[in-house]
């Protein structure tokens, strides 16, 4: 079985957002107004299940800080509001990612066909290395 992921309408409340310049685009706009936004989630202090902070601590740990808080940024649209929805949904599919669970790979063997293939090119390239030396 394996574990579902926590929804962000749940995580929400949960979230603080800051504001702060923003260096993408906009112009003059740039230097006046504070677009770009910073989202902040203390996983330990979260309501979520401890099997999906787990899971999450585990995972993401390379984006983490050392008190553990998730921390992300958008600066890439000209509106406050836009930056706010890029950086949920860069969490969301974080957390898609996150609780993905990887296929496991089983390892083959090469089919016949696959062989005698390989056998053939291998003795073509012999030839023609065959052709190319001097006669003795």
């Amino acid at each position: 079985m394996s574990l579902a992921r926590p929804r962000i309408e749940e995580v929400l409340p949960e979230l603080k957002f800051t504001t702060s310049r923003s260096s993408g685009p906009g112009g003059q706009n740039v230097n006046k107004v504070n677009t770009k936004v910073t989202l902040k989630w203390d996983i330990p202090q979260s309501a979520i299940a401890e099997e999906q902070k787990e899971v999450i601590l585990l995972k993401l740990h390379t984006r983490l800080t050392k008190e553990n808080i998730l921390v992300l940024t958008s600066q890439d649209e000209r509106s406050q509001l836009g930056n706010k929805e890029a950086v949920i949904l860069k969490l969301e599919q974080l957390l898609i990612k996150a609780f993905t669970v990887k296929k496991v790979r089983r390892a083959t063997k090469p089919g016949k066909a696959a062989k005698q293939t390989r056998l053939k090119n291998k003795k073509q390239h012999s030839e023609k290395k065959k052709w190319r030396q001097k006669p003795e």
